[in-house]
């Protein structure tokens, strides 16, 4: 059985760079710190620690080591908190993290059906993909909302639903979208400035080829990671933007906005990804139940 509290002096020598200095952390001996992770090194059957100038280094063995001991007591660090939220019973509790290819608005409307959960707590993490991935399978998230499944990983245990096939609709300032633009559309996007998310997203890649198969030349004269964002600069009358239709309902929120028209064929999906304890989270499941109706 491995012992965490030589594990816990391991880590906090590495942190502070040395034993001096992990001494003075902790309020030990020196000795006594040292002697804990020779005890270690002799159960692991390997050196962690070398010497490097007036401090250590990790070997090869030990930055394996320092690496799950990070994850250990990063998440120890949570648990006061967890526990005491728990025990209270007033804080509910949910961690999101939202790939960077999916659209924000989207995403909001999906967490709506809990936003009006008594004394919420959400957490939003905004990441790339294999990023939140892993958050995830360490626990630190309940769910991601991504642009696509989860890779096939046995050793991740992640479980992946489509919650989202959304049509993807236009819209822009009143000074932009008339009537004439709505009747040409979408030839119309050939002559008004254009708004569109960046190339890393799966949406972009689906209009680049609907442009091509329409034979659209656009003129793009912003390109934004954030949907939400890019609606705002619609909003400011920089240009028409595309969004899908989950999440054109809060682009309502924004006062001159108006439809342009709809891309046939070109549909946004966002994927539900989630570990084995996130399936069982009642608010995730309350948000799945509500896509899934």
């Amino acid at each position: 059985m491995l012992n965490y509290r030589h594990l816990h002096y391991f880590w906090v020598v590495t942190k502070e760079g040395g034993f001096a200095r992990a001494a003075e952390r902790l309020d030990m001996a020196v000795q006594t710190i040292s002697a804990q992770v020779r005890e270690l090194e002799k159960a692991l059957g390997h050196q962690l620690l070398k010497p490097a100038g007036r401090g250590v280094a990790l070997t090869e063995a030990g930055q394996a080591a320092f690496a799950r001991a990070e994850e250990i007591f990063q998440l120890g660090q949570g648990i006061p908190d967890e526990v005491r939220e728990a025990a209270s019973g007033k804080v509910a509790r949910l961690t999101v993290g939202l790939s960077d290819g999916i659209s924000k608005l989207a995403a909001h409307a999906l967490l709506e059906p809990v936003l009006g959960t008594a004394n919420l707590r959400l957490v939003c993490h905004e990441g790339e993909i294999e990023q939140l991935l892993g958050e995830l399978a360490l626990h630190h998230l309940d769910v991601v909302f991504a642009g696509q499944a989860a890779p096939r990983n046995p050793n991740l245990r992640l479980t992946s639903e489509k919650l989202v096939d959304s049509t993807v609709e236009w819209y822009g300032p009143a000074k932009l979208v008339g009537r004439t633009e709505r009747e040409r559309f979408p030839h119309s996007l050939n002559d008004l400035p254009v708004l569109l998310p960046t190339g890393h997203s799966a949406l972009r890649t689906m209009l680049d080829h609907w442009f091509e198969t329409q034979g659209l030349r656009p003129r793009i004269v912003g390109e934004f990671e954030d949907s939400a964002l890019l609606a705002v600069f619609a909003a400011r009358g920089l240009g028409v933007f595309p969004v899908s239709r989950l999440g054109a309902d809060d682009v309502g929120l924004l006062r001159g906005l108006r439809p342009l028209g709809r891309s046939d064929g070109v549909k946004e999906e966002i994927h539900a990804i989630r570990s084995r304890r996130g399936q069982h989270h009642p608010l995730v499941m309350q948000v799945l139940a509500a896509a899934r109706s």
